[in-house]
């Protein structure tokens, strides 16, 4: 029986108004702002509204954690697929810019982590207005994330934050912070927690921006947390530490996110296909689907190879989101996703660099640009090596503590 890979109808209204919005907002001021780094792009408050009326419409999700998270089944406001709904808008608008869809207001990598771990009170209280980035990585550690040395302590009815974070994307914009933080270092992983953090709350200082190769219209902090006193409410989900369920409760942050950084890449890689297919036709080269690619010219070979390396990292993106919209575990799918678009995105904007010359070298068009920003999706989280890592744990039945 074949599959019927078309979109339902729900998910074509995100697609068309991503796209949309990519090509009519994001196009025309994707290279003023990487010419223009840390500059906030004002013309993205405009974007953020519309996608915040389109979800309070309750027919499709753009904004917040509410993207990541279903209504309850029979309400009127589902969604048909929270998570597919968030992927197809992010490998739309990313095919406009990457670093500009890091940047509208309540698109925050930190709300996946709020739907993922909250419970619902904070879901109520955090799901729909807050702007939240996610502080993971700290000087002493990258890929590893249960290395976090930044603690919580509860004082009364606080927990008190002391640590440093890096690579924190939107952390000098969003207005809350997800910091991952042990409460206990003895008890390991386990005691590894996220809580929410008001960017304003005493204590949270922005040190510097990061000056980077590519998604330079989002900004990249590094924050340090000095005796921040937050709400104890203000810790996600359970603040009991499981031994027995180790890291997997705060981990299923990343089977939400990860899918959505593979949709990046995917919406990035596409962006240059197009492109390089415009300039290669320009350029007389014939692209041809009813003949062998051995029998067309080497550029059209390549071409054809590219597209198709393209469609498997497609593919297994939308599975991992739709694996998630059904409650079906896609840790695996996640990272194997992750690891193929991620891949996939980098080297296809390089080759399309490297198979349009000059105008791929310069800065007539936007290929140049799309090779530096689609590096920073194989990187971020998690690189190319821990996905594999986690995909060859999954398929083998092992720990952490016994595949490293």
């Amino acid at each position: 029986m074949a599959i019927n890979l078309e979109l339902p109808k729900k998910l074509k209204a995100v697609a068309e108004k991503g796209h949309q919005g990519a090509a009519e907002m994001f196009r025309p001021i994707s290279r003023k702002y990487d010419l223009a780094e840390h500059a906030y792009p004002v013309e993205l408050d405009t974007l953020a509204e519309l996608f915040d009326g389109i979800s309070e419409a309750g027919t499709v999700s753009f904004a917040g954690a509410d993207a990541f998270h279903g209504a309850e089944a029979g309400s009127k406001k589902n969604v048909n697929g929270a998570n597919m709904s968030a992927l197809i808008n992010a490998i739309e608008v990313s095919w406009g810019d990457v670093a500009l869809l890091l940047s509208v207001p309540r698109q925050g990598l930190g709300n996946a982590a709020i739907s993922s771990v909250a419970n619902p009170e904070q879901l109520e209280r955090f799901g729909k207005n807050v702007w939240a980035s996610m502080a993971i990585t700290e000087p002493s550690f990258g890929s590893d994330s249960a290395a976090v040395t930044t603690t919580a302590t509860l004082d009364g009815d606080e927990y008190v934050i002391n640590g440093e974070k890096i690579f924190v994307t939107a952390g000098s914009r969003a207005g809350h912070i997800v910091v991952w933080a042990s409460l206990d270092k003895s008890k390991g992983r386990a005691a590894i927690k996220s809580f929410v953090v008001p960017r304003e709350t005493p204590g949270v200082i922005v040190e510097r921006l990061e000056h980077k190769l590519g998604i330079k219209a989002s900004d990249t902090a590094v924050i340090r947390f000095d005796n921040v006193r937050i709400p104890k409410e203000n810790l996600l989900g359970s603040p009991e530490i499981d031994v027995d369920k180790g890291f997997g409760g705060v981990m299923e942050t990343f089977d939400n996110t990860r899918p959505l950084v593979a949709g990046m890449a995917v919406g990035c890689a596409r962006a240059a296909l197009e492109e390089l297919r415009r300039i290669l036709i320009d350029a007389g080269v014939e692209i041809s689907y009813n003949k062998p690619a051995h029998a067309q010219s080497a550029a059209a070979a390549e071409f054809l190879r590219m597209e198709a390396d393209w469609e498997a990292g497609w593919l297994l993106t939308l599975q991992a989101a739709w694996m998630a919209d059904n409650k079906v575990p896609n840790s695996k799918e996640a990272s194997m996703c992750k690891a193929k678009a991620a891949r996939v995105g980098s080297d296809i904007t390089l080759k399309a660099v490297e198979m349009a010359g000059t105008a791929g070298y310069s800065e007539e068009s936007l290929l140049e640009k799309w090779a530096r920003d689609s590096k920073i999706l194989d990187i971020f989280e998690g690189t190319q090596q821990i996905q594999q890592l986690v995909v060859a744990r999954r398929l083998l039945g092992l720990s952490s503590a016994e595949l490293k």
